[in-house]
């Protein structure tokens, strides 16, 4: 089993409009909510990919009971950790016109120190005998400096996804380009590297996506792969997540890293096809992996 870890989740937005037009009225052409934030979007990913999947959420208010009802409903297994806040929600706009995707991302409710040892403890009960961990975006305010340290050290196999990595050593850690700068302070190709040693080199993989160039990816063994797949979507949102999702459920069905990378690949391009965040059809993400070309 994959479990997915979403301590920020979201209601997740797509408002898909002719053109943006800065202090005038929209009213767009479709709409799309999913439950979402990175850690929700890698599992619902995961699970249309065939995975065994469970999340694992930090949820408040009426808009956690909708994601709990909505994952229900889509038939991924939730861990709810409950909180005295309201889950946060986040509005993506499409422009058809100029084809550009503008974002607001709403902040997170604060947690307590208890809330957090209670979010802990449910983690660890989820995480037991899992394949894989996924972990997924930012902390919310309230949690500690350091708390990506403590559930990487009380699970096995742990994804991260975050610039939140403090002194965190996860098995695999993925970013994309922009965040592997800013946690390298440099912009350079040189950033996979320098996070391959930060996070301790062997037995440790880390991969910086990088947008239509593709992706870098350096095994437990030094080991550096290029990958890259010629495609377009014009809703991008969530293809990191996406991309982690096929991964990690690449590696668990037992494919190389360089195989890994290529059905990452393909869910990453499927998922910018469709609207709204981890949405993609698993036939079309297969297609597109055989299509990525993968280099030593």
């Amino acid at each position: 089993m994959i479990v997915c870890v979403s301590p920020n989740p979201a209601i997740d937005k797509l408002f898909a409009i002719e053109r943006l037009e800065p202090g005038e009225i929209h009213r767009p052409a479709s709409f799309v909510r999913v439950p979402g934030g990175k850690g929700l979007n890698v599992a619902r990913a995961a699970a249309t990919l065939g995975a065994d999947v469970r999340a694992v959420a930090w949820l408040g208010g009426h808009h956690g009971r909708w994601i709990a009802e909505e994952l229900e409903a889509l038939g991924v297994p939730l861990t709810p950790v409950w909180h005295s806040g309201e889950t946060r929600s986040c509005l993506s706009v499409a422009d058809e016109a100029t084809r550009s995707l503008t974002e607001f991302y709403e902040d997170a409710s604060p947690v307590t120190d208890d809330e957090w040892q209670e979010f802990r403890r449910r983690f660890a009960e989820a995480v037991e005998g899992a394949s894989w961990v996924t972990v997924s975006g930012s902390l919310p305010p309230g949690s500690p400096a350091e708390g990506y340290a403590e559930l990487v050290g009380a699970a096995g196999d742990v994804a991260l996804d975050t610039t939140q990595l403090g002194a965190a050593r996860p098995a695999l850690l993925k970013v994309n380009a922009v965040e592997a700068a800013q946690l390298t302070g440099r912009d350079s190709s040189a950033t996979a590297d320098e996070l391959h040693e930060r996070i301790g080199r062997e037995g440790k993989v880390v991969v910086v996506t990088r947008g239509a160039e593709g992706a870098v990816l350096i095994d437990e063994a030094g080991q550096e792969w290029h990958g890259r797949l010629e495609a377009w979507g014009p809703y991008p949102v969530g293809s990191g997540d996406a991309f982690l999702a096929g991964l990690v459920v690449a590696r668990e069905g037992g494919a190389s890293w360089p195989e890994a990378l290529k059905v990452a690949l393909g869910a990453g391009a499927a998922n910018a096809e469709v609207p709204g965040a981890g949405r993609l059809e698993r036939d079309r993400a297969e297609l597109l992996a055989q299509r990525a070309l993968v280099r030593e």
